[in-house]
């Protein structure tokens, strides 16, 4: 699971521990590179 959220108009990705993960320009690049990360990881 992962926390997408919004700074100033920044995105910016948490895992499930609230732990940061990436920055994002889009939400849909957030999501894409989550996807991404996801694959890799597993």
């Amino acid at each position: 699971m992962y926390a997408i959220k919004n700074v100033n108009g920044h995105i910016q990705v948490y895992n499930e521990y609230g732990i940061f993960l990436f920055s994002a320009d889009t939400e849909r690049e957030a999501r894409e590179e989550i996807e991404a990360y996801a694959q890799y990881s597993a």
